[in-house]
């Protein structure tokens, strides 16, 4: 190993010539001689307003390290009123030089510090905004997917993928038969149950009848099951997508010609439009079922006893009601899932973050969309 005055005398020498100084640097610029050469160009004659030639005709090797202390020196001799000249660089020198420009950005000024009110108002103003960017992110996604829905329909109905929507109705539709058909029998049982309670009380304990039929088919029937969906399929959606996009299989789909919204977003949007009304009218059943038993079990009101009453309390309205709301509640679950999933990007941790909003948004939206219903139905006086 050389000492450092070794070193030194065979990395950096200065000359001076007519009113110039030249710097003559010779040797490996890399980061194992960092600390010698910053000592070297803090050593370095004043400026004076002087012109430094940079020679690198004789250095052997740097990197960025070495890079940086000869831009390092070139600014301050700029900013103290002299100029700073580079000469004899190869073009690989040159690039190298040019990168450490580019990285070479003042710190941002420090942020002051904010008041706990004010830190407040600044968390709920970023908060607003990020949540209207969203909306508009969804509203356009939407208008994407409608149009590439109507393209398909009417000037290429050769690029529809069927296979893939039946596959998806499968999943997203007999596949959930199951667990749908088990909570709506399960809220009819509790409907009837607690309703009896309360009926009771006015000795008015048949229509227990009329009070699970309204509530199943007008709302909890289809509501329920949206929440389903938007917790089983809304969430494979963002998933296998999420999945798809970190693999690059999104990207390779555009290299060939291939638009992703035509290929993975409209086969779930057709294919839940489609079995959501299905799964709707099936939720309705296992309700109705539920609260009959119910009935039947603690009033003793036989089925047909129940099924007369039934027909007598509700009509076409009260089921048109809650299914035409299925497939508003079905694009608007398989819109937010695809869109967060296309949105994921970076790692895994991204794909379960996705998911969860996927969730969360769809669920939210789908208990907003119902409100609406409901106001404009009681509207209209349905």
């Amino acid at each position: 190993m050389h000492s450092p005055s070794a070193a030194a005398s065979g990395l950096l020498s200065f000359v001076e010539d007519s009113g110039r100084l030249r710097a003559r640097l010779q040797g490996r610029w890399v980061v194992a001689n960092a600390e010698v050469l910053d000592r070297l160009l803090g050593a370095a004659p004043a400026p004076a307003g002087r012109e430094l030639d940079i020679d690198f005709s004789a250095i052997e090797a740097i990197d960025t390290v070495g890079a940086w202390l000869v831009h390092r020196t070139a600014a301050r001799w700029q900013q103290a009123g002299g100029q700073a000249v580079i000469t004899g660089a190869t073009g690989e020198h040159e690039v190298l030089l040019g990168q450490v420009a580019k990285a070479d950005r003042p710190a941002p000024p420090a942020q002051k510090k904010l008041g706990r009110f004010a830190a407040m108002l600044d968390r709920l103003g970023r908060r607003t905004v990020y949540v209207w960017e969203d909306l508009l992110r969804l509203v356009s996604f939407l208008g994407e997917t409608v149009t590439a829905m109507f393209r398909l329909a009417f000037l290429h109905p050769g690029r529809f993928r069927l296979t893939s929507t039946f596959a998806q109705a499968q999943a997203v539709g007999i596949d959930a038969m199951p667990i749908v058909g088990l909570i709506s029998f399960l809220i009819g049982v509790v409907i009837a149950y607690q309703g009896v309670d309360q009926l009771a009380m006015f000795g008015a304990q048949i229509f227990v009848v009329n009070l699970v039929a309204v509530s199943v088919l007008r709302e909890l029937g289809i509501l329920l099951t949206a929440i389903v969906i938007a917790g089983r399929s809304g969430s494979s959606f963002t998933a296998q997508i999420g999945s798809m996009k970190l693999n690059e299989e999104v990207d390779a789909m555009r290299t060939l010609g291939l638009d992703p919204v035509e290929v993975l977003v409209v086969p779930r949007v057709v294919a839940l439009m489609v079995m959501l009304p299905c799964l709707a009218f099936f939720a309705d059943v296992m309700g109705l079922l539920g609260g009959m038993l119910m009935s039947w079990v603690t009033l003793g009101i036989p089925p047909d006893v129940f099924l007369n009453r039934l027909a007598a309390a509700v009509t076409w309205k009260t089921y048109f009601v809650g299914v035409v709301k299925a497939p508003f509640f079905a694009v608007t679950i398989a819109v937010v899932g695809c869109l967060e999933g296309l949105q994921v990007e970076g790692s895994s941790e991204s794909v379960g973050r996705r998911t969860t909003q996927s969730v969360v948004k769809g669920i939210f939206l789908v208990i907003v969309l119902d409100a609406a219903f409901s106001i404009f139905f009681a509207t209209i006086g349905i």
